[in-house]
């Protein structure tokens, strides 16, 4: 599955500081913007699996599922 996001870079001081804001609590740090985007796209998959593990706990057994593709 393919998905982008944006990805905001600030400074502070040595470190570059990253966040998404299509992703609430999505931040990432390093000490190099590439650092600070791995980071970033590690929290974003993390958050996305914990949402997607909590949408589906409702779910009754009996219910078809489908995967939906969005490009």
């Amino acid at each position: 599955m393919h998905n982008e996001f944006t990805a905001v870079f600030e400074r502070d001081g040595d470190w570059y500081v990253a966040y998404c804001p299509e992703i609430p609590g999505a931040n990432g740090q390093g000490r190099t913007k590439e650092d600070a985007r791995r980071n970033l796209a590690e929290a974003i998959a993390l958050i996305l699996e914990d949402r997607r593990e909590d949408g589906l706990r409702g779910v009754p057994p009996d219910a078809e599922r489908e995967t939906v593709t969005v490009t």
